[in-house]
């Protein structure tokens, strides 16, 4: 009898998720920017080394949370042109002599989405927390690495606004 009890309260909850109409919501984000994206970062005359590992994390979190095909400007249903901004890099962390031993990189993105000939700007920010040795200097991979996570927080950021934009124009 229990098991048939269990079976049954599976089965509810399995028919509850089936019938909730759930969607993921790169589904929705795709409404709003089609399956093809194109992206072109404008380079920093300040810092060109970011823009670079910007560049290849953008690529890479659009193939994974858009779900998206990456294509020529010329073939693509979007175009979206990333500007990063300077990174700030706040300490979160001392230890007991006062040195730092944890920092918050932050990254402002302000991302045009170009879609049929219409402009639209969004903005987002990424951070990322990470620690280093007391009383030692940030090294290029380590902020190379804060950059790349950092990114893809801010382009999850940006998932979500388009995601919400896609949901408006599917009900």
């Amino acid at each position: 009898m229990r098991k048939i009890i269990k079976l049954v309260i599976l089965l509810l909850i399995i028919l509850n998720l089936v019938s909730c109409g759930y969607r993921p919501s790169a589904q929705f984000a795709r409404v709003t920017l089609g399956e093809k994206v194109s992206t072109s970062v404008i380079i920093s005359s300040v810092d060109p080394e970011n823009t670079v590992i910007m560049k290849d994390a953008v690529d890479s979190a659009i193939i994974k949370v858009f779900q998206a095909s990456l294509v020529n400007k010329s073939t693509s249903d979007s175009h979206l042109i990333l500007n990063m901004s300077t990174p700030i890099y706040t300490p979160i962390v001392y230890d007991g002599n006062g040195y730092i031993t944890g920092y918050r990189m932050t990254i402002n993105l302000i991302i045009y989405k170009l879609t049929n000939g219409i402009e639209k700007k969004y903005t987002s920010e990424g951070n990322y927390d990470f620690e280093i040795a007391p009383n030692a200097v940030i090294s290029d991979q380590q902020r190379f690495k804060a950059i790349g996570f950092a990114v893809e927080k801010a382009i999850r950021s940006f998932v979500a606004q388009v995601s919400a934009e896609g949901a408006r124009y599917t009900n």
